[in-house]
């Protein structure tokens, strides 16, 4: 009678496969875990005036709220114990057509506080399945097929709550706000990654070095934008986008950026196009955000976050 038990090559790769599924099984169920670890880093930049005060600068980005998750929500809504002198969003607060009302309510306790904000795409257009693979592509976006589809986000009405809050509008535009007595110039451009960005001309000799923190704001850090605020004087950028990579090797970091940003800026605090500290240099900070795509709820090695990001004094 012949034994329907594997013979010895065949019960090694059966268990070989068996043990491939654990391993993904188990990198899924932590990946599904840590894209709701959500997390506060904070970094110091040294910019100020030797006798200003230090400021509070909360960096958000890339919520992709969907109205359902109440509990990322209350987490949001906490962020204002960290009492933050200075509030900059830069885009991507949306996942869902009905998100606004808890988009709003997420950021209500932040609201009273200075801020100014940029939209990201997803402002504008809901989240699509992507192929993954596209974003391994230096410039993932699909090429340009004429004129975009109507927006089907509230964002133009986001803007306006954000404005009626006192928020700074950057899109496409400049302002300047006073905070703890130190001014800031502030210049912004709408979603580099759709193509909206048309970098706002200044209208007045720019203030003395000495006096003003000059900041630029944009939702995807496109090598063109950097450039183009590094050139008009911006001493720190803020930006978006990147999900800091969201599947990241440890040890090693970001595989993609889903812009023409280079992996080693994908997340946290750098310097263009220098390196960070380098006089010649913007310092550049790129949030890795709190939110994923509904199609791709998963994060590697890249736990969801905000960051506080401390305006110090030069020495």
């Amino acid at each position: 009678m012949s034994s329907s038990t594997p013979s010895g090559p065949a019960r090694g790769a059966l268990t070989a496969v068996g043990a491939v599924a654990a391993v993904g099984l188990g990198v899924l169920g932590w990946s599904l875990l840590e894209a709701r670890a959500y997390t506060v880093r904070q970094v110091r930049i040294p910019i100020l005036a030797p006798t200003a005060p230090e400021i509070r600068l909360l960096h958000i980005s890339d919520l992709h709220l969907l109205p359902r998750q109440h509990r990322t929500i209350a987490w949001l809504r906490s962020l204002a114990a960290l009492e933050p002198d200075l509030v900059v969003n830069t885009g991507d607060n949306m996942a869902h057509r009905r998100a606004l009302p808890a988009v709003l309510h997420a950021l209500e306790p932040l609201l009273t506080r200075p801020g100014a904000f940029v939209m990201g795409s997803n402002d504008y257009f809901g989240p699509q399945a992507k192929n993954p693979a596209r974003y391994l592509l230096a410039d993932p976006r699909r090429p340009d097929s004429g004129d975009q589809p109507p927006e089907n986000l509230p964002g133009r009405e986001l803007g306006k709550a954000f404005s009626a809050a006192g928020w700074r509008d950057l899109t496409n535009r400049r302002d300047t706000l006073t905070v703890r007595g130190v001014e800031f110039e502030l210049v912004g451009v709408d979603d580099p990654h759709l193509d909206r960005d048309s970098f706002p001309a200044r209208e007045d000799a720019p203030s003395d070095a000495s006096a003003a923190v000059r900041l630029g704001v944009a939702h995807a850090p496109y090598q063109r934008v950097l450039n183009t605020m590094h050139a008009d004087g911006c001493e720190v950028i803020l930006a978006g986008h990147t999900h800091g990579g969201q599947l990241c090797v440890p040890g090693y970091g970001a595989l993609v950026t889903n812009c023409d940003l280079d992996t080693s800026r994908a997340s946290g605090l750098s310097g263009w196009p220098g390196t960070a500290g380098d006089p010649g240099s913007a310092w550049l900070h790129v949030s890795n955000g709190i939110g994923t795509s509904p199609y791709t709820p998963v994060r590697f090695a890249c736990r969801p976050s905000v960051t506080l990001v401390t305006l110090t004094s030069r020495t």
